[in-house]
């Protein structure tokens, strides 16, 4: 299985927990949950995405824009871009 396979995979099982996450908040929607606990819900499922945002950005950069790529860019470009996306996502 190649790095690229595993990586994928592992976005497939982020999505799938925030699909979970996300039926958490509408069961608690539509029976009166507790706003707090909503809340928290829903700061969770916001940090997932962004988690799982960064990552399609890092893959992409890693994987699109150097190695190979028809526009390749620098290695040490290619990192500095995948920390400001990082910073920019907290």
């Amino acid at each position: 299985m190649s790095h690229q396979e595993r990586e994928t995979i592992k976005m497939v099982q982020r999505v799938r927990k925030l699909r979970g996450q996300l039926d958490a908040i509408e069961r608690s929607l539509t029976t009166a949950g507790d706003c707090g606990d909503q809340l928290m819900l829903l700061a969770a499922v916001r940090g997932g995405v962004n988690g799982l945002m960064g990552e399609v950005l890092e893959n992409h950069i890693r994987f699109h824009l150097t190695d190979g790529a028809k526009e390749q860019i620098a290695p040490e470009l290619a990192e500095d871009l995948i920390d400001l996306v990082r910073a920019y996502l907290k």
